[in-house]
């Protein structure tokens, strides 16, 4: 593992999720019409089962240059966004989120392809705040980085063409 793939920090994911998607879904089902007759196999059967599946499956690992997130039970998704891409972060609170204490961080980018939509939603991040903050500060510190880089380059450089000169001037005392 290279040392900008490391792990700077793993979100965990509150257990409510589980409650949080059997309802959500529900929700879904009971405003379509054939959904009402399929609303107790869902309650008592495979939506416990999907909604359980669905939160072992949720990964999000911070990294030196990017955020990365995993998620799915029979469609997969895994999205790497780099730091320097995040414009904004963004809380989401609704009443069904507040009551299983939970909270939807909402992710942007620069290069969003969908206006109207964000590049990535992790719903339940236990310790949103203290995540969201860790995401910004690695952000911030990325970008530091590549500012400082600059400038030592250019740094670099004057060091090299001092070097150069000594070196020329050692040739010169050595033919003497």
């Amino acid at each position: 593992m290279t040392k900008s793939s490391a792990t700077i920090r793993e979100a965990e994911f509150s257990p409510n999720i589980k409650l949080y998607t059997l309802l959500y879904v529900s929700f879904f089902i009971t405003i379509s019409f054939i959904g009402v007759a399929i609303l107790p196999i869902w309650f008592f059967g495979l939506g416990q089962y999907i909604s359980r599946r669905y939160y072992e499956s949720l990964s999000c690992q911070l990294t030196a240059h990017h955020l990365q997130f995993k998620k799915g039970v029979m469609f997969k998704v895994e999205k790497t966004i780099p730091l320097e891409n995040i414009q904004d972060l963004t809380f989401i609170e609704n009443p069904l989120l507040k009551w299983l204490n939970l909270r939807i961080l909402k992710i942007e980018t620069a290069s969003q392809s969908h206006p109207m939509r964000s590049d990535m939603q992790l719903v339940g991040i236990v310790d949103p705040n203290e995540f969201k903050e860790a995401v910004l500060a690695q952000r911030e510190l990325l970008s530091n980085r590549k500012d400082g880089n600059l400038s030592d380059s250019n740094g670099q450089n004057e060091v090299v063409e001092i070097l150069r000169d000594i070196k020329e001037l050692l040739i010169e005392l050595k033919n003497k």
